[in-house]
């Protein structure tokens, strides 16, 4: 399907009414845009990757305040661009929160959505490959499948586990799928 500005702006309208597949969509056609920008600021794969995922969590969690009079990859970017600086401030000033062992015992459970095609397809999988598959992964996305699908996780406990915000969680868990489900396909 071509993609023109009517098109996109329906599947920013169905984002946000809360339709995932939208906000999937939106995440695999501006993950590029988003994802190179940040290659060339920070000049690491890894850091593109984390700002981006970022990125993504903090659009869809604002996606209600998105004003349509302005260009959406724009709108992505400005956020890439202010996550990016907040995280260069927060390096220079050396301040790093962890969570206590009280904090992550007072975390509740999250009820999750229902299984996405990217899960039916992981579950269908024999364990076997569906491990040497999984070991094709970048490591932090390894994590997130480990404790989502082999630990039952919650994203919740995902997000204190890894000590980062939820909707992280939930857009590497995104990506992760769609990464893991394009090894499957191929194999």
């Amino acid at each position: 399907m071509e993609v023109n500005n009517k098109n996109l702006a329906v599947y920013i309208l169905k984002a946000k009414n809360g339709d995932q597949s939208a906000f999937r969509f939106l995440l695999d056609f501006f993950w590029p845009d988003v994802y190179n920008y940040q290659l060339k600021r920070t000049k690491s794969e890894n850091d593109a990757e984390d700002i981006t995922i970022q990125t993504f969590s903090k659009a869809f969690d604002k996606i209600k305040t998105f004003d349509e009079k302005y260009v959406f990859k724009t709108w992505l970017i400005t956020i890439s661009k202010n996550i990016h600086i907040d995280l260069l401030r927060k390096k220079n000033a050396s301040i790093f929160t962890e969570t206590s062992k009280e904090q992550e015992e007072k975390v509740y459970l999250v009820i999750d959505e229902n299984p996405t095609p990217e899960d039916k397809i992981i579950r269908e999988q024999n364990l076997a490959k569906l491990l040497r598959d999984i070991k094709q992964l970048k490591p932090k996305y390894q994590e997130v499948i480990h404790l989502r699908y082999f630990q039952e996780l919650s994203y919740k406990e995902i997000s204190t586990q890894i000590n980062e915000p939820m909707n992280n969680v939930k857009v590497k868990l995104l990506r992760a799928k769609k990464l893991l489900a394009e090894i499957i396909k191929r194999t």
